[in-house]
């Protein structure tokens, strides 16, 4: 198909004039579907719907004897954090904390924490920091970026490459000592769905920073979630900043939420075993224990790491349909624009660049035609995309016939879009 841009003004407006029509036709439908974040979709929650009649009656013992329906077990329970450790976290049972369901709750709590007492490694609190700053890859994670506006640090963008946050830029900025840390998901990021590369990862543990207590916030909430047969794999954070001499550079995250149930799963903090005493000694005031009954509904249904691997298996095979469909439409409508889009192996999004000026008119016409998007922007620190051109899809929570109706109308949004763009740009030109 030829470029937009190499059409001839009557051809630029016949492929506006059915572009716009079948928008117009589509838009009749009066369809209601939602797009809007990353979820678990029913089917998604119904894999684990076993879970629900766990650990059963009386089964509240653990491998050690501990009566899990009392207080303690402020770490977790052992059996768990062997069976989580490596695969979500590439740490060891002792250096694995379990909380409760949400790592973004996990997250909150490191960052008050590391604002108000500081971390190891701290002359003072993070929030005694002249103006404290974090490093922010963009596109990006937009509760990451909330918690940042929410505690007053600054975020300073950095572009991603295909491997990663672009290094040059990071090492750059973190010799600011008022730089406290990055951002990162290191494999199938969000939205746009790279793998951090071994020499991302060993650059990240190994450069200078002007902050002693600099931390690497490694958010690996994708680290199972693959949406093909390749098993992507990303090096040890932690082995790789004890190699460089930095132990406790970093913190890592995870969560159970997109395995078994969103709203009833297991958070884990990972990190050196100093930062572990760090985390438990804070912890150890804000709770007598965790719930292990749910670690052990966690085990019981499990069970194994090949249990963990064929449950996620069974993931791929409901949510792998819905990517396909979404990147088949894009490729059929979008082909001839400069319009660009991801083609994740991994994890919940589909990221779009629609082109300059053009993401918060996509979304307006997905809204009119009754599909909600992601709000132009929230992939970008302050929810301001410098260029209004990235777009988030999340086609995890519809189910399979509507993310194919829901594609077919975000690609004629986007194509309407980018030819309104073209005749506006021709327009200029001539002006």
């Amino acid at each position: 198909m030829t470029a937009l841009a190499d059409l001839a003004p009557a051809e630029l407006a016949g492929r506006y004039a059915e572009a716009h029509n079948a928008y117009a036709a589509f838009r009749a439908r009066g369809l209601r579907l939602d797009m809007t974040r990353g979820k678990p979709a029913p089917e998604q929650l119904d894999l684990a719907a076993g879970m629900l009649a766990l650990p059963g009656n009386g089964d509240h013992t653990t491998a050690s004897g501990e009566d899990a329906r009392n207080y303690g077990g402020l770490q977790g329970l052992p059996e768990i954090r062997a069976l989580f450790g490596r695969p979500l976290l590439g740490a060891p049972p002792e250096q694995v904390v379990v909380a409760e369901n949400s790592s973004l709750a996990v997250m909150h709590d490191c960052l008050v924490w590391a604002m108000l007492k500081g971390v190891p490694g701290s002359d003072v609190p993070w929030s005694r920091t002249a103006a404290p700053a974090f490093l922010c890859p963009v596109p990006g994670y937009d509760r990451h970026f909330a918690l940042c506006e929410e505690f007053g640090i600054r975020m300073l963008p950095v572009p991603m490459t295909p491997d990663g946050p672009d290094m040059e830029v990071v090492e750059a900025l973190s010799l600011d000592p008022s730089v406290k840390g990055l951002w990162c998901v290191p494999k199938y990021s969000n939205p746009s769905g790279e793998v951090y590369s071994g020499a991302t990862v060993r650059r990240l543990a190994a450069m200078r920073t002007g902050a002693a207590d600099f931390r690497l916030f490694w958010d690996n909430a994708y680290a199972v979630h693959h949406l093909t047969q390749t098993h992507h794999a990303v090096p040890d954070i932690l082995a790789a900043c004890a190699d460089a001499g930095h132990p406790d550079r970093a913190f890592v995250f995870a969560s159970t939420s997109k395995i078994t149930l969103a709203g009833a799963g297991l958070a884990f903090f990972a990190g050196s075993p100093g930062n572990v005493a760090w985390y438990l000694a804070r912890a150890g005031k804000r709770t007598i224990g965790p719930d292990k009954l749910n670690q052990l509904r966690h085990l019981r249904f499990l069970r194994d790491a090949a249990g963990l691997t064929a449950h996620m298996a069974r993931q791929r095979d409901l949510l792998a349909p819905k990517f396909s469909a979404v990147t088949a439409a894009l490729d059929r409508h979008l082909s001839g624009t400069a319009v660009s889009w991801s083609r994740p192996e991994g994890g919940y999004f589909v990221s779009v660049d629609a082109g300059v000026g053009t993401a918060e008119r996509i979304v307006g016409l997905a809204s009119d035609a009754g599909i909600g998007l992601t709000p132009a922007g929230a992939t970008f620190p302050y929810g301001r995309d410098p260029r209004d051109a990235t777009l988030r899809l999340a086609p995890s929570y519809p189910s399979l016939p509507d993310v194919r109706e829901a594609a077919e109308g975000i690609a004629l949004c986007i194509l309407l879009a980018a030819i309104e763009s073209e005749r506006a740009a021709r327009e200029a030109a001539r002006a």
